[in-house]
């Protein structure tokens, strides 16, 4: 693990050199990509290690937003990467729907089922994803599922944290080195609600009007007939000066809620994790 000296900053090079040793340790490899930050510094590194030995698959199902999609093309022709979509089927899981505190499990696992299908029909070595060392610090059973998949994590093996990432996605010019940090559709529906694509693409379509109006980091957190809404917390003024903004309204009550709140504290990552704290998880 690359460490650097108390109280100093370590260098991007150095980051890319600790990235790039671990990746070719790797072999020729697929990588798990959702077009986040995270995973483009992977694919990014992976390209100029591995060349045409690295791919790059996105799953797609009701819970990655359309746009997201979109962006990870983008990207990945940015790159000049070779880009796979595959459908997942995690919505055929019941486990999954039941949207248990283990959700994330039984989706990544469906994720990396798909990686080993394509590393087997490419003749590949290995899957990469993007996971980074503060990471594990949060709830995440997803790291559960690419622990027993045996997916290789360049970025946490080495101790890349969440900045060290950005620095080194800044560093190699990355088109969404400043792109807000995403998780899937799900992760906006409470758990013990059932996951449905309907509730999905609910959420998803409020979270696309706030972005159309310049906000970056959006929620839309399903309640029932209520949808609550998070922002970037020196915008939440803004945000709520909107309550009686028509565009607004019409959209909310088009995604099938009756009204919207807005989280006076903004949004902060993880939030949905708070009940499970001290809970056994």
């Amino acid at each position: 693990m690359l460490n650097a000296a108390p109280g100093k900053t370590r260098e991007p090079a150095a980051l890319l050199d600790a990235v790039a040793t671990r990746i070719a340790k790797a072999g020729p490899s697929v990588v798990a990509f959702s077009a986040g930050v995270d995973s483009t510094v992977v694919l990014a590194v992976a390209q100029r290690v591995l060349g045409d030995g690295a791919l790059a698959v996105t799953g797609l199902s009701p819970s990655v937003a359309p746009a997201e999609a979109d962006d990870a093309a983008r990207i990945a022709q940015a790159l000049g990467a070779t880009l796979i979509f595959r459908p997942t089927t995690e919505m055929d899981d019941p486990d999954y729907v039941a949207n248990g505190p283990d959700r994330c499990f039984h989706c990544k696992t469906d994720l990396y089922a798909v990686c080993r299908e394509v590393v087997r029909e490419r003749g590949l070595t290995s899957i990469l994803n993007g996971t980074n060392a503060d990471d594990v610090g949060d709830w995440r059973p997803g790291l559960r599922a690419a622990d027993e998949a045996g997916v290789h994590s360049p970025l946490l093996s080495a101790g890349l944290t969440k900045n060290d990432v950005r620095a080194l996605a800044r560093h190699l010019d990355l088109p969404n080195w400043d792109k807000p940090a995403l998780a899937c559709l799900a992760s906006r529906l409470p758990y013990g609600t059932a996951v449905t694509p309907e509730r999905l693409a609910a959420v998803d379509r409020v979270e696309q009007h706030l972005r159309a109006r310049g906000f970056r980091e959006v929620r839309a957190r399903y309640h029932g007939s209520d949808v609550r809404l998070e922002v970037e917390p020196e915008r939440v003024a803004e945000l709520t000066s909107l309550d009686q903004d028509q565009s607004l309204l019409e959209t909310v009550r088009a995604a099938g809620f009756d009204r919207f709140t807005v989280e006076p504290d903004g949004y902060r990552s993880g939030r949905l994790n708070d009940d499970l704290a001290g809970a056994g998880r």
